[in-house]
């Protein structure tokens, strides 16, 4: 497993990270014994971020990775998220706390390393989106002491919202880490592509980050599942996927996913999944990508499809050519 290093952190993280969410639902709906097998899998095939969120199961992704953490106590890198609602609005500071505190509890840790922000980011806004005012001015300091308590290592967003206010946030300093929206449908946090392009352009996000010192973390690197190209769920996967940044439903992505079959017909990669693993792994602009599985099958495969390395130039090219057609 290639460890690349996570921005301004240093922290050296492994370049497939393991998602614990909705989405492939192992560490929500799984059992206990398979929750426990595939953190100790991932470890042992070198994986060493670990990423959960209280919206995950409503508490049950956070709960569940605590008993894994306690019965396997893995070196590993955590990270955590929390949510602005309305209510929390007149005590930021507060309802962080509130929030760390309880993710900590469910956790067994007395510190996580990453904390992201997970609302969505707009120029102005409260809930949803959050202001870019209110993230730095009231999110940032709340975080700063949590980080001068030792609860929190690095604090960061995940970067989905306006785009111009995303590129405020993570030019301003403020910001350790981003989970940036990056794949095959939507490769613009690394790629400019032709007006019209059907999905939303950040506009070279990734490419900021990596100025500002801002460690990347790729999510929904696979759009869902949707990159696999058929529209069929695993049982414990969540049943249906509303798309990030992409096209207008689920459905949309895979017919999407299927016009990149040339690449495997051209050999750069054994399966449309395969591709889309390596392609989020090619070039320097992300330190991690983090995949949520549903069982040790999908887990083996994606660690075996990133340690082929990154796609060719010539299927950068090929890429190109899909994208602009």
């Amino acid at each position: 497993m290639e460890y690349r290093v996570l921005g301004r952190t240093g922290l050296r993280v492994s370049a497939l990270a393991f998602g614990c969410g909705d989405v492939g639902g192992l560490m929500v709906r799984g059992t206990p014994a398979d929750r426990e097998r595939g953190v100790a899998r991932a470890v042992e095939l070198g994986i060493n971020y670990l990423d959960t969120a209280p919206a995950y199961g409503s508490g049950e992704s956070e709960k569940n990775l605590g008993q894994v953490l306690r019965a396997l106590r893995p070196p590993v890198i955590v990270g955590t998220k929390w949510r602005l609602a309305a209510p929390d609005l007149s005590d930021v500071p507060g309802a962080v706390a509130r929030s760390v505190e309880t993710s900590l509890a469910r956790l067994g840790l007395e510190r996580v390393d990453l904390l992201h922000l997970h609302n969505l980011i707009g120029r102005v806004g409260d809930e949803r989106p959050v202001g870019v005012a209110r993230v730095l001015e009231a999110v940032v300091p709340a975080v700063r002491r949590l980080q001068e308590q030792g609860k929190v290592r690095f604090f960061g967003v995940t970067a989905s919202g306006e785009t111009g206010a995303l590129h405020r946030v993570l030019a301003s300093g403020a910001i350790d880490t981003a989970q940036v929206v990056f794949n095959l449908l939507n490769p613009t946090g690394a790629y400019a592509l032709p007006v019209g392009y059907p999905a939303q352009d950040y506009d070279r996000l990734l490419t900021l980050a990596r100025e500002q010192g801002v460690g990347t973390i790729g999510i929904r690197v696979l759009a869902g599942g949707a990159l696999s190209g058929t529209v069929e769920r695993h049982p414990t996967a969540i049943p249906s996927v509303a798309p990030i940044a992409s096209g207008p439903d689920y459905a949309s992505d895979v017919a999407r996913a299927r016009t990149l079959e040339p690449l495997v017909a051209q050999g750069h990669a054994g399966s449309l999944v395969e591709a889309a693993l390596r392609f989020a792994i090619t070039g320097d602009a992300m330190s991690t990508v983090q995949i949520g599985c549903s069982d040790l099958a999908q887990l083996e495969f994606a660690v075996a499809a990133v340690n082929k390395g990154p796609l060719s130039p010539a299927a950068l090219s090929a890429l190109n050519t899909i994208w602009r057609s």
